[in-house]
């Protein structure tokens, strides 16, 4: 048992470190070929915060443990917007543009409706659903590059000198800077990927023999653990007065987790929800619902965050952990 543990927190930590490696080098490949900051916002960087999630995933779902795979993403939307982003808002809520925030969150909206449709019509997720959840990964990231590129055309003078101060000489040759980046994110992959089987395998063990069920492990402990590279991002924003752009990186990274690391594991090994917990439908489902639709609809609405509804959160994911812990 003991040695299970030890695996599980050095599972965790080649998560995180791996994860950082991955977001740094790919952010400073993209920055030397000239690509605009916020294509590097919208693509690269909300893509490798969700790595760990979609590294834990597919492994579950590798191994034929569809609950970790199904429990984790879910768990990690409702960690995100009733932890993480409650947080951003109780310490700096702040005004946020409307605009941004309109295309990721109805690109999320369409996509949650198309899970729950699959949820309570069919009470199991096909092959089929989960190549439909990666093409709408697709067409969203393919709709961010296109927005990022002619937003950076349409301003080309402020582009050009953002960039060049971004892609300033330095004492490293370009060439082999771009080799080292390479290898940096090579190697962050790698290191994601054996900390995610550690992780899995790990935690299999645990609930097994401490008596909890696997979904509930996934939904809080595994769920909490894959979301530090949000929570990390969150604080950092935090420190420099960005609350909106840690809103902004939640609601990423929550389609991230619907569309790409529930759409890879759907389609490696397809499931239904009997496998996945019997509160699924009842208590997770809905909460992952909730708590966006309580994140969100204000900021669209009103153009602003409020402390009152990172107070509400907060309580509501506390509520969470507590049912899971003691009445699942």
């Amino acid at each position: 048992m003991l040695i299970q543990v030890i695996l599980f927190a050095f599972g965790l930590a080649l998560l995180i470190r791996g994860g950082d490696w991955f977001v740094d080098s790919a952010s400073s490949i993209a920055r030397q070929l000239h690509m605009p900051e916020l294509l590097i916002g919208a693509t690269i960087v909300s893509i490798g915060t969700t790595l760990p999630e979609t590294m834990v995933s597919t492994q579950g779902a590798l191994l034929g443990s569809s609950s970790i795979a199904f429990g984790n993403a879910i768990g990690s939307i409702i960690c995100n917007t009733a932890l993480i982003a409650a947080l951003t808002l109780v310490v700096h809520p702040s005004a946020v543009d409307r605009k941004v925030l309109l295309v990721p969150s109805l690109a999320f909206f369409i996509a949650t409706a198309f899970f729950c449709f699959n949820a309570y019509a069919f009470r199991a997720f096909p092959r089929l659903s989960g190549l439909i959840l990666l093409a709408v990964f697709v067409v969203y990231v393919t709709c961010m590059i296109r927005s990022s590129l002619a937003l950076a055309r349409s301003k080309p003078a402020k582009g050009s000198k953002a960039e060049s101060s971004i892609t300033a000489p330095s004492s490293c040759d370009p060439d082999t800077s771009l080799l080292r980046d390479g290898l940096m994110l090579c190697c962050g992959a790698a290191v994601i990927a054996i900390g995610a089987r550690l992780l899995v395998s790990s935690t299999q063990v645990i609930a097994l023999a401490m008596g909890i069920p696997e979904s509930v492990i996934a939904l809080t402990i595994v769920a909490l653990g894959t979301s530090l590279p949000e929570l990390i991002t969150a604080i950092t924003s935090l420190r420099k007065g960005l609350g909106a752009l840690s809103l902004g990186n939640v609601i990423g990274a929550n389609l991230f987790n619907l569309v790409l690391v529930c759409g890879l594991a759907i389609t490696i090994a397809p499931f239904d929800l009997a496998s996945a917990g019997a509160s699924s439908m009842t208590v997770d489902i809905p909460l992952m619902l909730l708590s966006m639709l309580l994140l969100v609809v204000p900021a669209l609405l009103f153009g602003r965050m409020h402390r009152t509804q990172g107070v509400i959160l907060l309580l509501t994911y506390a509520g969470y952990c507590v049912y899971q812990f003691f009445f699942v």
